[in-house]
């Protein structure tokens, strides 16, 4: 997958967004060699598959990440609502797969171990990072060494995700992924708390009781969801952070998501003592 480009930048409240994407990239973060567990964790930046929030939703992230020894991987995928797609669904699932298939296929070059390649994803990059984890089929069309590669992640980090695109979701997403006239069917498939199964990663989630974007909902349906299939999994719903949960928090008991993810890592194994 190349760097990035073909892409269209837009300045919005100091936001920087991405608003067209020509060609899927991925931006590479590395922690300092010292520090480095050989975890590592794709990032799907959110913006209600409309835009991409690759500094707050991505960039941010990734270098928290770093401080932590974790490699991390921030994803610029082509948006649905691009005129020239075949397919607007498949698109941000596609460049997903794809990157994560890149990513393990160059991993030891990059210094990952393969069992500890997570996703991580915020609003509407929550829902692209929890289709990952629970879709199997392989829907990138490509054929080559990349494409045999295992895309499914080992574990799970949903920051405020879009889960539902039935009811109590956030329908700019709903719109854009499947269109303003999708069907049932379409979308109980992709409200993707129905598609857990027992072979689903382990994952965190967080999500503000008074996000007024996404309803907290989402995070208690995937949760009861990987109960019901004994994976392991941990919610932590915080009282206020509306719908901007990240690495800055005006809360400091939000804040408090980013230590209790690190913790929840470590005790999976995914973050582990060096001999």
């Amino acid at each position: 997958m190349p760097n990035s480009k073909g892409m269209k930048l837009q300045h919005i409240e100091e936001r920087e967004r991405i608003t067209q994407v020509a060609t899927p990239g991925i931006y590479a973060f590395y922690p300092a060699p010292e520090e480095a567990n050989g975890a590592a964790v794709l990032i799907c930046p959110g913006g209600g598959y409309h835009h991409l929030t690759y500094n707050l939703g991505g960039f941010q992230l990734a270098k928290w990440l770093n401080t932590q020894g974790i490699a991390a991987f921030v994803l610029i995928y082509r948006l649905p609502t691009s005129p020239d797609l075949k397919d607007r669904i498949l698109a941000p699932v596609q460049d997903a797969q794809r990157a994560m298939q890149l990513i393990r296929f160059n991993a030891e070059k990059w210094n990952i171990d393969t069992n500890k390649l997570g996703i991580m994803g915020t609003s509407a990059g929550g829902h692209l990072a929890s289709i990952l984890g629970t879709h199997t089929e392989n829907v990138t069309h490509i054929n080559d060494t990349i494409s045999t590669l295992p895309f499914k992640p080992d574990y799970m980090l949903l920051v405020s995700p879009v889960i539902s695109m039935e009811s109590e979701t956030h329908k700019g997403s709903v719109e854009n992924l499947l269109g303003k006239n999708a069907n049932d069917t379409l979308k109980h498939r992709y409200s993707t708390y129905f598609q857990v199964t027992e072979d689903t990663p382990p994952t965190f989630l967080a999500h503000a009781e008074n996000d007024p974007a996404v309803p907290v909902s989402n995070s208690l349906r995937f949760y009861m969801a990987m109960v019901a299939h004994n994976v392991p999994s941990t919610l932590h719903v915080f009282p206020t952070g509306e719908h901007a949960i990240g690495t800055y928090n005006a809360s400091e008991l939000t804040n408090q998501w980013k230590q209790l993810c690190i913790l929840w890592l470590k005790e999976i194994r995914i973050i582990t003592k060096k001999n």
